[in-house]
């Protein structure tokens, strides 16, 4: 499921996938947008079969795999905000594989209950953090190995895409 896709264009237009407009926020709202999407997570996790929903182990997750992708997106970017407000100068983001990170955190084999638990923690960290942060921090920088720039703000807003964007893909392989 590797991509290699650019999505940062996201931060320049809605998505015509999912239909994320990170414009539609204003920056005081970014931190409860984090806790809404980190409860509809928690629903769709409770679900019934969520580890047989899919195609695990193919080139779409299931449920119960995306949710674990979704709790270490929460992980991954909480550390990258922290980082981007307390360096001296901006920070290099390391690239992260997300397929190599299914793999050895064994996603399609995790307790759903755990799973939904875990989101809703590391969502909550990244809107605590989110809710201290104030004036020209929301500017702080720093970015990815492979190139892309972001200020606080706009990682925020980024990161809200993926989670969005896959609520919309499990909605969508529930549908089928």
């Amino acid at each position: 499921m590797t991509e290699h896709k650019d999505w940062t264009w996201v931060l320049d237009r809605p998505c015509d996938e999912c239909g994320y407009d990170s414009a539609l926020l204003e920056r005081e709202q970014l931190a409860a947008a984090v806790r809404v999407v980190a409860a509809k997570w928690r629903d769709v996790l409770s679900r019934p079969a969520v580890a047989a929903t899919g195609a695990s182990g193919e080139r779409t997750w299931s449920v119960l795999e995306y949710g674990c992708h979704v709790r270490d997106v929460f992980d991954l970017f909480e550390g990258r905000i922290r980082d981007m407000l307390k360096a001296r100068k901006p920070p290099t983001f390391r690239n992260w594989d997300q397929d190599i990170a299914a793999a050895d955190g064994a996603y399609g084999d995790q307790e759903p209950p755990q799973v939904a638990y875990d989101l809703a923690s590391n969502a909550g960290k990244v809107a605590s953090l989110l809710d201290r942060v104030d004036g020209d921090e929301w500017k702080r920088t720093g970015g990815r190995a492979d190139g892309p720039q972001f200020t606080v703000e706009s990682i925020v807003r980024y990161m809200l895409h993926d989670v969005e964007h896959h609520l919309f893909d499990v909605e969508q392989l529930v549908e089928a």
